[in-house]
């Protein structure tokens, strides 16, 4: 597993180099003491390895920068990793100090290597588009919720979408949480569009990742069990579980409904969240994630051993072992 003897590990994502997976992660020093105030303390840090088992720490990929004002001054969090015109693609979660993080936004570090990243000079790239999306209001949620880029090409190889954790602006209040959607030819000019996602279930939908396995559309992404809504929780009659949530879709943007949506990993003390699908040779999958809580509460802040999945012939995801 990835564990750092001084430093804690959470939210992550891969890019493949040849042999080579290359994972970006979000860590905090433990010498802080209380983990809940790891989100405040964070860098993007980075290892490589060729089994998703044994890693080799890199340098450091980003951390906040130093300057007053700047967009991403105070946090830098969760992101992806794309290759296109001779330049891997970091896309980036940040947030000012000055607004005491709350306002969320997405921009662009750029590498020829994986190792050496260059912030785009015209960050942020990305915004909630008030047309669309909640905007900041203390009233009605505690942060702007524009974060954990998804970032993809199109089958065809042309244009590119980004998936993001956002927030409606219309509905109950703890229902919001939807996984907006914007497009662009170039990765610097977006346009953002409607989400992709039903809202109604939770306050937000976190760390997506959508991808294509045998023709069918997927979407994973995470939820803590306090974010059910309450509408949810009485429709379904169900215990509210942490962890990695999937839906399918017929078409590969979406819309990507409820009515499809399955658990991959949940459980009640939030030991597993904000996974990742992984292909390796031979075609088979395998599920990525942070090891996040034990059961008496104590945060891990580690990354497990890979887990094989399986799929059925519905197209249902499972872990190998559990239903």
């Amino acid at each position: 597993m990835l564990r750092l003897a001084d430093k804690w590990v959470w939210d992550f994502w891969l890019a493949l180099d040849g042999a080579d997976y290359h994972i970006f992660y979000l860590q905090a020093p433990r010498s802080i003491g209380d983990p809940e105030q790891r989100h405040w303390h964070v860098s993007i840090g980075h290892a490589v390895s060729q089994d998703l088992i044994d890693w080799e720490i890199l340098p450091e990929a980003l951390k906040p920068s130093l300057e007053s004002d700047r967009w991403d001054n105070f946090t830098t969090w969760t992101g992806s990793v794309i290759r296109y015109g001779g330049l891997w693609h970091l896309f980036y979660t940040a947030s000012k100090r000055e607004e005491q993080g709350h306002i969320q936004r997405i921009g662009l570090a750029t590498s020829r290597d994986l190792i050496f990243w260059e912030k785009h000079p015209a960050n942020p790239l990305l915004n909630a588009d008030p047309e669309w999306y909640e905007t900041f209001d203390p009233d009605v949620w505690h942060e702007q919720a524009w974060r954990d880029p998804w970032v993809f090409q199109d089958p065809d190889g042309k244009d590119f979408h980004a998936f993001i954790t956002a927030r409606t602006k219309g509905g109950a209040k703890d229902g919001r949480g939807v996984i907006a959607h914007a497009h662009s030819k170039d990765l610097i000019e977006w346009e953002v569009l409607p989400p992709v996602s039903e809202s109604g279930a939770y306050g937000h939908m976190e760390v997506p990742q959508r991808l294509e396995i045998d023709g069918r559309t997927y979407l994973l992404y995470s939820v803590t069990r306090q974010v059910f809504s309450q509408d949810r929780l009485k429709r379904s009659g169900q215990e509210p579980l942490t962890g990695m949530y999937c839906m399918t879709a017929g078409q590969s943007l979406g819309p990507f409904q409820f009515a499809t949506e399955r658990v991959l990993c949940a459980d009640a003390h939030g030991s597993a969240y904000a996974g990742k699908l992984v292909p390796v040779s031979g075609g088979d999958w395998y599920l990525l994630f942070t090891r996040m809580f034990t059961p008496e509460g104590q945060f891990i802040g580690e990354i497990g051993d890979p887990m094989p999945v399986t799929i059925d012939s519905d197209g249902q995801l499972s872990l190998e072992g559990t239903q």
